[in-house]
């Protein structure tokens, strides 16, 4: 789950790590009282939305006056923003950050991210901040410094000394990391956090390091325990059905394919999406609907599908050890014959009580294809796809 770039200042500064003055403001009304409550008369206006590079796509606005920044947020505020971070597709800026300028000496990165590798967090660090942070990790890779956390002793004093000197950092900047890596370590741990990115983290003349963006993931099975931090989360962030599936306990990720995918357990989920390929088509989805399924989330994930307007075809590959195959197909037919679906289904069952299901689909008078075999199934579903989904 991502926080926004305001939700996620707030709690670096939970944590006593410098963030620049600012207010959140939702509607223009609001936007005098903000600006007044700033330190500097020049201010920025920042469109808030779940995605990076907002500067090039304008999302970003330096104004030196009110007027300025009114102007701005007329512009931004219930637009919607699309940067080269969002796929296409342009996210509703509901809310604006309106933050006081800075006197900036020099601009860093800085993040912290879940090394999967060597199961320890990893902080990365950059004397090139800025928007062009890509460029410089692939054209000058020697100025991208790395250094892993044993989780039994944190950020040890020598880490931050040796990051300090990577980044050309003297006097009160230099103290000043190692204050900034230990907090964010000590965020990470107890909040759950996936990632932390700043880009930039900056030096300004007065000698503090101040982190002028943030980023914040938090790791989504870990929401259970972080209750102040689920209720930020933002659903008009997220796409639609991605947020849908959360609600039922499914595993849902939007593709650009025809070929819907209904599976039971993610490696499998991978293999079959594969497969599909394989045989010359394009997956809609990923979606697992996981080991312990019931006809409801079944039925539930059926009409996840088929909201997606792109499908033409639906393979459903279930391999029965945990749920019961005769269970998927009751969700099966009790979904189908709900939506009153039209499009073609081919259903490939395997395991505990397939035999009840497959009959269960035969007896059932509905349009559904059973296959035994896994590859059989690909090479269908991708055929009927091809016909614009005509059986």
């Amino acid at each position: 789950m991502n926080l926004h770039e305001y939700q996620a200042k707030a709690l670096f500064a939970d944590y006593g790590l410098p963030v620049p003055a600012g207010q959140v403001i939702r509607s223009l009304t609001e936007l005098a009282d903000a600006y007044q409550q700033l330190p500097t008369e020049a201010c920025v206006v920042k469109a808030q939305i779940h995605a990076g590079a907002r500067g090039k796509a304008g999302g970003v606005v330096l104004a030196k006056t009110l007027a300025d920044a009114q102007a701005a947020a007329e512009r931004l505020l219930g637009s919607a923003l699309a940067t080269h971070q969002t796929a296409g597709k342009a996210l509703p800026v509901d809310a604006l950050l309106i933050e006081q300028t800075l006197d900036i000496e020099h601009e860093y990165y800085l993040s912290l991210l879940l090394d999967r590798v060597t199961k320890r967090y990893c902080f990365v660090l950059s004397s090139e901040g800025g928007m062009d942070i890509e460029e410089v990790a692939a054209e000058q890779p020697e100025k991208i410094h790395r250094f892993s956390v044993d989780p039994l002793l944190g950020v040890m004093p020598y880490q931050a000394r040796e990051m300090g000197f990577a980044l050309g950092l003297t006097g009160t900047p230099f103290k000043a990391l190692g204050h900034w890596l230990n907090q964010l370590y000590t965020l990470a741990v107890e909040r759950d956090l996936m990632q932390v990115e700043i880009n930039p983290l900056v030096s300004t003349a007065d000698g503090q390091l101040i982190a002028l963006d943030a980023k914040v993931n938090i790791d989504s099975n870990a929401l259970y325990r972080q209750a102040g931090l689920l209720a930020q989360r933002d659903m008009r962030q997220e796409d639609a059905r991605e947020a849908e599936a959360s609600t039922h306990q499914l595993n849902y990720i939007a593709l650009e394919g025809n070929i819907g995918c209904m599976v039971n357990g993610a490696g499998l989920a991978m293999a079959t999406m594969d497969l599909i390929q394989l045989q010359g088509g394009q997956p809609a989805n990923f979606l697992d609907v996981g080991g312990g399924t019931t006809p409801a989330r079944v039925a539930a994930a059926f009409k996840l599908i088929l909201s997606d307007p792109e499908v033409k075809a639906i393979l459903v590959n279930i391999f029965g050890g945990i749920v019961r195959c005769d269970l998927i197909a009751e969700g099966i037919i009790t979904a189908v014959k709900e939506v009153g679906l039209t499009l073609p289904v081919v259903v490939r069952l395997e395991g505990t009580n397939a035999e009840l299901g497959r009959q269960m689909l035969a007896d059932s008078g509905l349009s559904i294809e059973a296959a035994n075999d896994l590859a059989q199934a690909a090479a269908r579903v991708v055929e009927l796809a091809s016909q614009g989904g005509a059986q």
